[in-house]
C-alpha cells in the first residue's frame, strides 16, 4: 500500500462515503448499501479499491464478510500528514504578517 494508492481510494466520493460509514463500526456489504444507489457488483468493487489501498479489512464469519477499517491505512494518511504539520504554522504566522503589513 502506498500513498498514492490510499489518496487515489479515496479521490473517489462513493468510496470516501464507504469509508465514512465504516469509520462508525464494522458492516457488511448489504448494511453498507442500505441508502446509496449503489449495485452489489459495484459495492464490491469498490471495497476491494479500499482493501487494495489498506484502508479497509474483511473479516469472514462463514459465508458472512464483516468490512472494518484497517488502522495500518489510517497510520499512513497520519504520517503523510505529518511531514506538512510543521510547514502550516510558520506559512499561517507569514501570511498573518503580510496581512498586518497590509492594513498599515
Amino acid at each position: 500500500m502506498s500513498e498514492a494508492d490510499i489518496f487515489k481510494a479515496l479521490a473517489d466520493p462513493t468510496r470516501r462515503s464507504i469509508f465514512e460509514k465504516l469509520a462508525a463500526g464494522n458492516m457488511n456489504a448489504s448494511a453498507l448499501r442500505q441508502g446509496m444507489e449503489i449495485s452489489q457488483p459495484a459495492m464490491s468493487q469498490h471495497l476491494s479499491v479500499l482493501r487494495n489501498a489498506g484502508l479497509v479489512r474483511e473479516e469472514r464469519h462463514g459465508r458472512f464478510v464483516n468490512y472494518e477499517v484497517d488502522p495500518q491505512g489510517l497510520a499512513t494518511i497520519a504520517q503523510w500528514l505529518a511531514k506538512y504539520r510543521a510547514y502550516w504554522p510558520a506559512r499561517i504566522d507569514a501570511l498573518k504578517s503580510v496581512l498586518k503589513d497590509m492594513d498599515q
